[in-house]
């Protein structure tokens, strides 16, 4: 039974009679057997589902707020990228004022380090003048020495001669009056 339904469905397609019709106004264009009319039915019921569960719109709302999204995005990109540029500035200012600080402080630095070989100088030759002064001290004080020594040497000596000249001439009884004199004068002198 099986195989007669399928030889009658193969001659029926085969047939001129139940071809495929073009023509809209053909009886067989507006037949259940015309694919044609078939697809484009089926074509025109999915577009009418389509617009019943407002699909168009759907799409139209999500893409507008898609649409949406992406001009939020690209506004907040072109926040970013005026705040990025007005950092830049900011950072480009910062730099060049640290380089003025920078090159102030060079400047600066050059000037202590002249003034500080100025004062190096100075200090050196006050220094070398308190050494040149004390070596004249020192001089002057091993001349005032010498000369000390040598006048107590010529004391010493002259002591020595007078104690012999009046040693030679001392009598005994004279020696005893002047100790007896010294430890008077002596005694005065202590209290």
């Amino acid at each position: 039974m099986k195989k007669i339904a399928f030889a009658t469905a193969l001659t029926l397609a085969a047939s001129p009679v139940f071809a495929a019709s073009t023509n809209p106004l053909s009886a067989h264009f507006w037949s259940l057997h015309n694919t044609n009319l078939v697809v484009w039915l089926a074509f025109l019921l999915f577009i009418a589902i389509l617009f019943y569960y407002k699909v168009p719109g759907l799409i139209g709302g999500f893409l507008d707020s898609r649409a949406e999204g992406i001009r939020s995005e690209l506004n907040e990109a072109k926040a970013l990228r005026e705040e990025a540029q007005t950092l830049l500035a900011s950072y480009e200012r910062k730099q060049k004022d640290v380089q003025v600080q920078a090159a102030r402080i060079v400047e600066n630095a050059k000037e202590e380090a002249e003034r500080a070989a100025v004062q190096a100088k100075d200090d050196i030759k006050s220094s070398i003048a308190r050494r040149v002064a004390a070596a004249e001290d020192q001089i002057t004080s091993a001349q005032q020495a010498a000369v000390n020594e040598v006048r107590d040497s010529a004391i010493t000596v002259a002591i020595g001669a007078a104690r012999d000249v009046v040693a030679a001439q001392l009598t005994a009884a004279d020696a005893n009056k002047l100790i007896d004199d010294a430890i008077a004068d002596v005694a005065a002198k202590l209290h």
